[in-house]
């Protein structure tokens, strides 16, 4: 019995995964051409780093001293975010212009599960991302990631993304309610690029702005996927980080269910929920 329930719940998510993953499918030049972009990316900022990467040496001796190591903990995780506050936002989108939207509001199926399960592919993605980026800086460019604790990693991945999915759903329920882009997407992401340490560390930035960047769960994802990854950090040495991260998810998801709810009732009652 408990196997067929578990099996029952999986049944919907998975079926939202194999809809998106059979979309990107269709399109294999824009898939692998994604994959390629990564490597030039990546490239772009080991070249920055030879330029740049001694003078940052003495900000950098938490994370090792090695500047392109720890931009590309940066670039690659910060992927997250970017994916988290345009992916619910986009299903909302498409599922208006679709006509699909309403008719998945009317069904037996959770709010809860419908928002979780429309963005399964764009962070499952994203992990992909992460895991080719590793690879390259590794297999190509030498990031030494030999003593990496490869579980409280994925801890600290887990807890990203379901802080950055809760914000990603605060997000969407500005499109639901005002049909129109909101201001969060715009300040969230420049914020976190500006003050979460995404390319260089806070250290660098001036003291009356540092205080701003412990108010980004950003900042705490970055810096403690850097210690684990990169120094091999003990569960005990990350816990602070892990800990504020859990704070945040878990005022943010319950938060963010309650946003979206009101957003879809303002559609209805305003007859717009199929509108665009």
């Amino acid at each position: 019995m408990l196997l067929n329930n578990t099996m029952g719940s999986l049944r919907k998510p998975l079926a939202f995964l194999a809809r998106d993953l059979s979309l990107m499918l269709s399109y294999r030049l824009s898939f692998f051409l994604q994959f390629f972009g990564i490597f030039f990316s990546v490239l772009m900022f080991f070249f920055i780093a030879r330029l740049f990467g001694p003078a940052a040496t003495p900000y950098l001796a938490a994370y090792g001293g090695d500047y392109f190591s720890f931009v590309l903990i940066g670039i690659a995780f910060s992927g997250y975010l970017g994916v988290a506050i345009s992916s619910f936002s986009s299903s909302i989108r498409q599922g208006q212009m679709m006509g699909t939207l309403e008719v998945m509001l009317v069904t037996p199926t959770r709010l809860s599960t419908i928002l979780v399960s429309s963005s399964l592919w764009s962070f499952a993605f994203t992990s992909l991302r992460i895991v080719v980026y590793l690879a390259v800086g590794a297999l190509v460019f030498g990031v030494n990631l030999n003593q990496a604790n490869w579980l409280a990693a994925l801890l600290i991945q887990a807890l990203t993304i379901l802080t950055f999915g809760s914000l990603g759903i605060i997000s969407a329920s500005f499109i639901m309610a005002f049909k129109q882009g909101n201001p969060l997407n715009m300040v969230l992401g420049t914020a976190s690029s500006l003050l979460g340490g995404v390319y260089y560390p806070i250290t660098v930035l001036p003291t009356w702005l540092q205080p701003f960047s412990h108010l980004l769960p950003i900042t705490y994802s970055l810096r403690a996927m850097r210690l684990a990854i990169l120094q091999g950090h003990s569960f005990a040495a990350l816990a602070p980080d892990m800990l504020i991260l859990a704070v945040f998810a878990i005022v943010l998801f319950p938060l963010s269910l309650v946003a979206f709810r009101l957003g879809v009732r303002k559609a209805k009652m305003d007859g717009s929920l199929t509108q665009f």
